[in-house]
């Protein structure tokens, strides 16, 4: 059983709340089961709280006996969780909880993504507010819906929603550093109409797949060199060029801000050529597999021959066109910061690449922490998509949050980190997506800073939690919020 995972970890409150939360269905714009969940827990708790039209909640929590009049700080982290599963795994991510297991001092998930991006920041922020042994002024807890897929909740909270002016977003994933940045990021995605033709009468059906890729978070994770199932699958096609073949379908990866895992095409080819077809593939699998032997090293190209009703086909033009544009089509890091060392500055993301009725369509994400360089990349990709005939549109954009090294809670967060630990924090900028970029154009002079335990392989199947960080990032900010309070009354 999945409680079995967390029985005799610490801090037992956050666990507990973590637990509850994954139990409970919460895809990212189908947030109402866990929305309820959490409003009848507030209710029980005797918390007000309010929420508005896109259905962010906003908790009041009162302050600890004489620190009343402390400033009010905002607790924040998103409600939704990437869903992700593993090829073969049977799971209703509409309707079933999430099974958890540990193992060698992670908590991970049983073949899909964990849900740890955000539940546990949303799980520390209730265990603070519910921890006697807490000190603190005033909180407010801040729960957003709808982050992973285009920072909805975020983007449209109401003016005047929130309180205070000093945010703790508990959304990052290093122990020990504290997040004072953030890039932005758009959407670009690229529409065909596809050119068909009719499939030849004495042509087999098969199936050709790009598996066993660990993908991740398009953002934390564009620096590793892992390998882009999209791109594995155009590549194996060019390599098929010498035999005769056509295309019905292509489908790859499931969402924007991760790096694709996986992608397949249906072809059609004479089957006196599938041998030769079996030949080429299987050379050129191992030419890539000792190209991301390092980075990831479980890719697999598989070729099978299936059944199909497919009567019409990519024409030989159209076909050259989409596997020139994939091919084309940048991945990967763009540029390196100037300024903050290690720091991956811009970057583009090949998501997705969808077939449906008489449409392909090829989606995009562009990130970057100068908007400049953001909107450079946008119009790269726009151009390439004009180029080879397709209507290329943008949605979802998002702002970067620029450092403040004079903030006031960063100063406050620092001094509680060294007085805890006996050592100096990390401070650092995310090549990600934190909502504080938003939050903080909607609520001008808000002071913000983000941290969170170390957690790994996000937006995967191989997403998994530190056990040991957890304890800490919750002692961190008990820490904060005392510190806060205290200073109030000095």
């Amino acid at each position: 059983m999945s409680d079995e995972a967390i029985k005799g970890l610490k801090p037992e409150l956050v666990w507990e709340q973590f637990y509850g939360i994954s139990q409970v269905p919460r895809p990212s714009k189908k947030e109402e089961k866990i929305r309820a969940y959490l409003k009848d827990l507030f209710k029980k708790l005797n918390f007000s709280f309010k929420e508005d039209k896109a259905g962010n909640i906003l908790v009041t929590v009162p302050a600890t006996a004489g620190f009343e009049k402390a400033p009010i700080v905002v607790l924040q982290g998103h409600v939704d969780m990437v869903c992700e599963k593993n090829k073969g795994t049977e799971h209703d991510f509409d309707n079933d909880p999430i099974k958890l297991k540990r193992e060698n001092g992670w908590l991970t998930a049983d073949g899909t993504t964990l849900g740890s991006d955000n539940g546990i920041g949303v799980a520390a922020a209730i265990a603070a507010a519910i921890d006697n042994e807490a000190v603190h002024g005033p909180l407010e807890i801040l729960l957003t819906v709808d982050e992973e897929t285009g920072l909805t909740g975020a983007n449209n909270l109401e003016p005047g929603f929130v309180n205070g002016k000093i945010l703790l977003n508990l959304d990052s994933e290093e122990d020990g550093s504290f997040y004072v940045g953030c890039s932005g990021g758009i959407d670009t995605t690229g529409s065909f109409n596809i050119e068909w033709e009719n499939l030849q009468s004495d042509y087999g059906s098969y199936e050709l797949m790009v598996t066993g890729l660990k993908g991740g978070h398009s953002g934390l994770e564009i620096h590793t060199g892992r390998a882009n199932g999209i791109k594995i699958l155009a590549r194996t096609l060019k390599a098929l060029e010498p035999i005769d073949y056509s295309i019905s379908k292509i489908e790859g990866g499931s969402k924007r801000n991760a790096i694709p895992r996986e992608c397949e095409a249906v072809i059609h080819l004479n089957p006196a050529d599938e041998n030769n077809a079996k030949k080429i593939i299987s050379e050129f699998e191992k030419k890539v597999q000792d190209e991301f032997k390092t980075a990831d090293d479980g890719l697999k190209i598989t070729f099978k021959k299936i059944d199909t009703s497919s009567q019409k086909v990519f024409s030989k033009v159209f076909t050259q066109k989409i596997i020139n544009t994939i091919l084309a089509l940048p991945h990967g890091i763009i540029n390196m910061s100037q300024d903050i060392p290690d720091l991956v500055e811009t970057s583009t993301n090949l998501a997705t690449i969808v077939t449906k009725d008489d449409s392909l369509n090829i989606g995009t994400s562009q990130r970057s922490s100068i908007d400049s360089a953001k909107q450079y990349m946008v119009h790269s990709i726009q151009a390439l998509f004009t180029l080879a005939g397709a209507q290329s549109k943008t949605k979802d954009a998002y702002p970067g949050w620029k450092p403040d090294m004079n903030s006031q809670i960063l100063k406050t967060s620092k001094k509680a980190f060294t007085n805890l630990f006996k050592k100096e924090p990390a401070i650092k900028a995310i090549h990600a997506g934190l909502e504080c970029g938003i939050l903080g154009e909607k609520n001008p002079g808000l002071d913000m800073i983000s941290f969170g335990p170390t957690i790994t392989g996000a937006h995967s199947p191989d997403e998994k939690i530190n056990i040991e960080t957890v304890e800490r990032f919750y002692e961190l900010l008990k820490a904060i919020l005392k510190e806060v309070a205290e200073h109030s009354k000095n």
